[in-house]
């Protein structure tokens, strides 16, 4: 069992910057880790995963303003956001994998045993 809280959300304007984090109860190490969100009235989506440095993944509409990163002694996920747009909006959620595991798509949410509570990010314009 791997317990996964997220934290960092909040409101911003457009073109505002926001850095999620996600500490996890064990290991980040060997196991892919992502980030999905919930847009307003819509289903859940991927937003980036990663297994390490060198293998990412990112949704076509974050590419290039969204990082992902790793702290493996901290056992905590990152994401930077910049240039965010109003329709960034939603709770974002971080999920961990089976370590492991080789994931087919790593932006898939079924890819993921493990998922914390969410954290809200509001972006106006």
């Amino acid at each position: 069992q791997v317990q996964l809280v997220e934290s960092g959300g909040g409101s911003v304007q457009a073109g505002g910057s926001l850095r999620l984090s996600c500490a996890a109860s064990a290991s980040t190490s060997s196991r892919y880790m992502g980030w999905f969100r919930r847009p307003p009235g819509k289903e859940r989506e991927g937003v980036a995963a990663m297994y390490r440095e060198g293998q990412t993944t990112f949704a076509d509409s974050v590419k290039g303003r969204f990082s992902i990163s790793k702290d493996n002694a901290k056992n905590t996920l990152y994401l930077q956001m910049n240039n965010l747009q109003p329709d960034d909006t939603g709770v974002y959620y971080c999920a961990a994998a089976t370590p492991g595991t080789k994931l087919i798509l790593p932006t898939r949410e079924s890819e993921y045993s493990y998922w914390g509570q969410g954290t809200q990010v509001t972006v106006s314009s």
